[in-house]
């Protein structure tokens, strides 16, 4: 059979073909690089030969990294010694690549040969390999020039999540192989490769011994979005220096160690070329791996595995963003926490010196690989084709294969939400991709609306925003423009959806045909005032998207005068007040202010004093919690008091001097709120005030005080919704639903299920008919049509606002972001306080004394297994051996197994599940699916 232009040869499994190299000791397959300079000396044969002017670990710490190391290093200590070896060795410079939350500098170095670190050979060599990225303006002989003569660019980092430190230590380790080394297998490294090291991305976790980030935000999940100023900064740096390799080194539970091949699912746009790199990579780090070798049989610590737990498919990771942004082999690393300090480091070191050796040593293959993943990308958007999905365990089949389509060009309809639609088009501009601006309206042939819906003949406006697939960055768009990721195996431990369109609630199409629109290139982002208003006018803007809220608080906050139509959404503020600094930062955030010639009508909006609840069962280092600091506290610039459980039991200031309570998603039903407190938090709301609840905690608190008639529906067996968007109908006759669209879309991660409200409005309520749609992976997910996901419910003056979901996960869901904005700008009531509280509704007493189903997943997921009835019973066999707390039941021809997960836990950091999961493999029970 021909294959087609745009295909690459099929990825191939590990250990499918010997490996060439270990540990880099075969000779280069290149020329030796151009930009090389000669060695005064010829490289030594001792492994051990260094130079002396370099400090060691010892010398500058005080104590050995790896073999005999006691402890970890300290985050000061990390610093000061990328500094003291920048000033030993000409082999290294150093930058900071950006500050943590805390203030704390990022610090990284570069380290390749005397010469190619040098400012202006440096410059040089990124230029060629971002040259390598655009095959329009670098022909296949400049691309081959530079694969036989410059280096290729590797990445070391570490120390994501803050409680994981062995990689960043390791890294310190590398640095200073790589630093002092004089043997001929530093040489091979350094004078084929550009190594970027970045010991700990996140300081401020480090030193808590957190996971989490300041704002509590897994940083592992934040990498298309962005929304983490440590993450921001570090792809600034990518885009200087674009990898083609990049390890991003873990801890995980246990005593063993994980390096790729991955698990299935991996994401379908992820180039062949790079999958392979990973598994060869991983031939490699067997080899030079040592301690125990593989885990198997009777050996069970200071062993490695592969083909298990880490998948490569949600665009968040650190590993799945280099390889579908950047094309490189993006790898993550896993060592088990519970090995001693010097065996996590020195293990971490043996893998990545390998990865490094392996990288020097086929140099050449990469730069020249790198060009053709981006060639191949240009012919495949040209044609409209998509990647096909595939698997990589010897064991796995494609179950849901990516369909049939040709996809070539996707358009941002400018009807609505245009602030958020230009912040997408800046997101993906900063990722490289181009993005223009229609100027005449185009004519589409056929057409798919998001939402499984299309068309034809549809007309895209003037000012629409159009993608064309035909560009280096197809596999980007498609990773987080597609409606649907198209996983090809049902195993999950984040989510199954991220589509940006779907998440900012944007109107958006795609389509197959080859148009060609008149337009021109987006070269920065458009807002700000159109024309002059004159002194008497007054500005308007529509308060239909998350920019335009943050926008909003940004005014408010500074004490301009605003009012909003209750009517329209529509925000006016006077002439006078729109300054120089406030026209810039309306440009930045995409707002577009129209000129009025009068004064601005409507209500007036107050800034709101927002009350965040940290009472019982709710955790102030991860989850909504942070997301509500980070979103409502940085971005917004709201001053969020603290009100815990004794603030509203005893009615303190601290809480009735509040206009809005956000109370965050957790684990308690209650928020452990007495009989009095509950009455303190009816009356408080009654006098005008806003309740706003979140998920479990926020909606569950509300109907145990008697704030809404709205019960909680257990989960049917089997029932799997993961992070995946559905349609949603909006009744916008309630103010929390003022800008959106008829029918929006929703974020739904194992949500609470609720019932329709009969004392309230259900703002967004999943379609009972035909138009009922969901995207990802999902499996029962018809039980929720007709139910609720967020409904206004009034108590006197006030009202109590719960969304099912999280409307701040990840503060990456705009089309929430821009509802939670919606409840805290609402007009409070005029209502004197009142001496009783209000009577509780009999259906809202009813709902309060419904049971409340268990908390399985402690703010995240369950464990879920699926296996075939015939296999429930050895399935509960080997989960024995972990825990008794799994749950068997049978429905629709499978057996499933839940494990509770308590804390939330996500699956890398869970103390047994990857454990289980290999066991179960080990046990040869077949997986019909994993959701973690």
């Amino acid at each position: 059979m021909t294959r087609p232009v745009w295909t690459v040869p099929p990825r191939r499994l590990a250990g499918a073909a010997a490996v060439a190299l270990v540990l880099g000791t075969t000779p280069l397959l290149g020329a030796a690089p151009a930009t090389a300079t000669p060695r005064p000396a010829p490289c030594s044969t001792d492994p051990n030969a260094r130079l002396a002017a370099v400090p060691s670990p010892e010398q500058s710490l005080g104590f050995p990294l790896g073999v005999g190391q006691e402890r970890v290093v300290g985050t000061d200590e990390i610093r000061r010694y990328l500094g003291a070896v920048d000033a030993a060795s000409d082999r290294v410079v150093t930058g900071v690549l950006g500050t943590s939350v805390l203030g704390q500098p990022l610090p990284y170095a570069v380290v390749s040969t005397e010469r190619n670190v040098r400012p202006a050979t440096l410059r040089k060599i990124a230029e060629d390999v971002r040259d390598l990225r655009d095959p329009r303006r670098t022909s296949a002989r400049k691309a081959a020039a530079t694969a036989a003569g410059d280096p290729a660019i590797v990445w070391v980092t570490g120390n994501v999540h803050g409680g994981e430190k062995s990689g960043a230590d390791a890294a310190l380790k590398t640095l200073y192989e790589l630093a002092s080394g004089l043997s001929c297998e530093v040489a091979r490294r350094n004078e084929n490769l550009v190594t970027v090291i970045v010991p700990t991305q996140n300081p401020d976790g480090r030193d808590a011994s957190r996971r989490q980030n300041e704002y509590g935000f897994d940083l592992n999940r934040d990498w298309f979005a962005r929304t983490q100023q440590e993450t921001d900064s570090k792809l600034e740096l990518m885009r200087r220096y674009p990898p083609q390799v990049f390890i991003d080194a873990h801890e995980m539970g246990g005593r063993q160690y994980f390096f790729p091949p991955n698990a299935d699912p991996i994401h379908h746009e992820i180039a062949g070329e790079a999958v392979d790199w990973i598994n060869r990579i991983g031939e490699a780090n067997k080899a030079g791996f040592g301690y125990n070798g593989a885990c198997g049989g009777a050996v069970t610590t200071e062993c490695y595995f592969n083909y298990s737990t880490y998948d490569l498919f949600f665009m968040g990771y650190g590993d799945t963003v280099p390889a579908a942004g950047f094309g490189a082999a993006g790898m993550t690393f896993e060592k088990g926490s519970a090995s001693a300090v010097a065996d996590r480091v020195q293990q971490q070191f043996h893998t990545q010196w390998s990865t490094l050796g392996w990288a020097a040593a086929h140099k050449r293959e990469l730069l020249a690989g790198y060009f053709r993943i981006w060639t191949d990308a240009l012919a495949q958007g040209r044609a409209g084709a998509l990647e096909p999905n595939e698997v990589v365990q010897p064991t796995n089949t494609v179950q849901f294969p990516v369909p049939d389509i040709r996809i070539r060009s996707y358009f941002l309809l400018p009807d609505r939400q245009l602030a958020d639609v230009r912040q997408l088009v800046e997101r993906l501009r900063r990722m490289d991709v181009e993005v223009y601006e229609v100027q005449r309206p185009t004519r589409l042939p056929t057409a798919r609306i998001f939402g499984g819906r299309s068309a034809t003949n549809l007309t895209v406006p003037k000012g629409a925003y159009w993608i064309p697939m035909d560009q280096p960055q197809k596999h980007w768009i498609q990773a987080i423009m597609g409606e649907d990721p198209y996983t090809p195996f049902p195993y999950f431990y984040d989510v199954s959806s991220w589509s940006n369109p779907l998440l900012m609630g944007v109107s958006a199409v795609y389509t197959g045909d080859d148009v060609r629109p008149w337009a021109r290139p987006v070269r920065e982002i458009t807002g700000g005032r159109t024309a002059w208003a004159g002194p008497t006018g007054s500005y308007a803007y529509p308060l239909d998207s998350a920019a335009a809220a943050e926008f909003t608080f940004a005014l408010l906050g500074r004490g301009v005068p605003l009012v909003r139509d209750l009517d329209s959404g529509v925000v006016g503020l006077p002439a006078t007040s729109l300054t120089r600094e406030v026209d810039r930062l309306a440009g930045s955030l995409g707002v577009t202010l129209a000129p009025r010639r009068g004064p601005a009508t409507g209500s007036a909006l107050d800034l709101p004093d927002v009350g965040l609840f940290q009472g019982t069962g709710i955790s102030t280092t991860a989850g909504s919690h942070g997301e509500a600091r980070y979103v409502l506290g940085k971005r917004w610039g709201l001053e969020l008091t603290p009100v815990t459980t004794a603030d509203i039991n005893d009615n303190t200031e601290a809480f009735t001097g509040r206009t809005v309570l956000l109370v965050p998603d957790g684990n308690s039903p209650t928020g452990g709120l007495t009989a009095a407190g509950q009455a303190n938090l009816r009356n408080w709301i009654a006098q005008g005030h806003t309740y706003v609840g979140l998920r479990n905690e926020g909606t569950r608190l509300a109907r145990a005080a008697g704030l809404t008639s709205t019960t909680e529906q257990p989960k049917p067996t089997g029932y799997t919704v993961i992070g995946s968007h559905l349609r949603v109908d909006v009744d916008r006759d309630s103010p929390v639903a003022l800008g959106r669209p008829a029918e929006d879309f929703e974020f739904n991660n194992n949500d609470p299920i609720l019932t329709p409200s009969t004392t309230g409005t259900n703002v967004l309520r999943y379609p009972s008919g035909d138009t009922f749609w969901a995207n990802g992976y999902t499996v029962g997910a018809d039980t929720l049509k007709g139910t609720v996901a967020l409904v206004d419910e009034p108590t006197g003056a006030g009202r109590a606002v719960l969304f099912a979901f999280n409307p701040l996960f990840r503060a990456y869901n705009e089309n929430g972001l821009h509802l939670v904005a919606n409840a805290l700008l609402l007009p409070g009531g005029a209502a004197s306080r009142a001496a009783t509280p209000p009577a509780v509704a009999p259906a809202r007493a009813a709902a309060a004394a419904a049971p409340v189903p268990a908390d399985l997943g402690g703010g995240w997921r369950p464990i879920t297994i699926e296996v075939a009835p015939a296999d429930l019973a050895r399935t509960r066999a080997v989960v024995a051996g972990f825990t008794g707390a799994g749950r068997a039941s049978l429905a629709n021809g499978s057996a499933y197994l839940v494990i509770p997960n308590p804390d939330g836990l996500q699956a890398d950091e869970h103390p047994f599940l990857g454990d289980l999961v290999r066991a179960l493999r080990d046990a040869r029970v077949p997986l019909r699916s994993v959701v973690a």
